[in-house]
C-alpha cells in the first residue's frame, strides 16, 4: 500500500512538473548599468589593533585592478563607492604545548561592506558580517606563520570576496547573519 501511494505522490508530482524539463534559472542581479567608475573609501577600524583598515583598503584596490572590469577612480569621481570597517578582530591560541605556549592560533576577522550608489544616494548591496578566518601554527614551528602573514592572507580572501560580490552580483558571497529565529510562543495556559 505504501509503495502504491509513493508511485501515485512521484507521478502527480512528475505530472505537475511538466515532466522535469524545467530549470529553475534566477535573473542575474548586476550592479546598475551607469555605475563603471568605482572608487575604495579608506575602511573604518572599530577593533584595537592599528592599522588594519590601511591594508584591507590598499588590497580591495588591487584587487579591482587585478580584476579589471570597473575602472578604480578617486571618490569625487566615482559613480560607485565601496564603504566598509572592520567590525571584528579575535585572535586566539587554540592548541599550547607542554609548556602552555601557544603553538596554533585562529585569526578570526569581520568587516562590514556596502556599495553606495553615488548617483541615487543609496546602498546598492550590502555585507553586514562578511567572515574570514585562518588557522595557523606559530611562526617558530616548520611551516608556522605570524600574525601579520596570517593577516595578509585573510586581506587577499576578504578583497576577493568584496570583487566577487561587487563583479558577479548578489549573493555571490554570503555573510554571517545577524538573524535570530524568532523566539516561540510561549505555552498555552491549561
Amino acid at each position: 500500500m505504501k509503495k502504491l501511494l509513493l508511485l501515485a505522490a512521484a507521478a502527480c508530482l512528475s505530472g505537475c512538473a511538466g515532466g522535469g524539463d524545467i530549470i529553475y534559472k534566477p535573473a542575474e542581479q548586476k550592479m546598475p548599468a551607469h555605475i563603471k567608475l568605482i572608487a575604495v573609501r579608506p575602511f573604518a577600524n572599530k577593533t584595537q589593533q592599528f592599522g588594519l583598515e590601511e591594508k584591507l583598503t590598499l588590497k580591495i584596490v588591487e584587487e579591482f585592478l587585478k580584476n579589471g572590469e570597473y575602472s578604480i577612480v578617486p571618490e569625487s569621481s566615482a559613480q560607485g563607492i565601496i564603504v566598509g570597517e572592520v567590525t571584528t578582530y579575535i585572535l586566539t591560541p587554540i592548541q599550547y604545548d607542554v609548556n602552555m605556549v601557544p603553538t596554533v592560533y585562529k585569526l578570526n576577522i569581520l568587516a562590514a561592506v556596502r556599495l553606495l550608489d553615488k548617483e541615487q544616494n543609496r546602498y546598492v548591496w550590502e555585507e553586514p558580517a562578511l567572515q574570514v578566518t585562518k588557522m595557523y601554527s606559530a611562526a617558530n614551528l616548520p611551516g608556522g606563520l605570524n600574525e601579520e602573514q596570517a593577516r595578509e592572507y585573510l586581506w587577499e580572501i576578504l578583497a576577493k570576496d568584496v570583487v566577487l560580490r561587487t563583479v558577479s552580483g548578489f549573493g555571490s558571497v554570503s555573510s554571517t547573519s545577524s538573524k535570530r529565529r524568532p523566539a516561540p510562543p510561549p505555552p498555552a495556559a491549561p
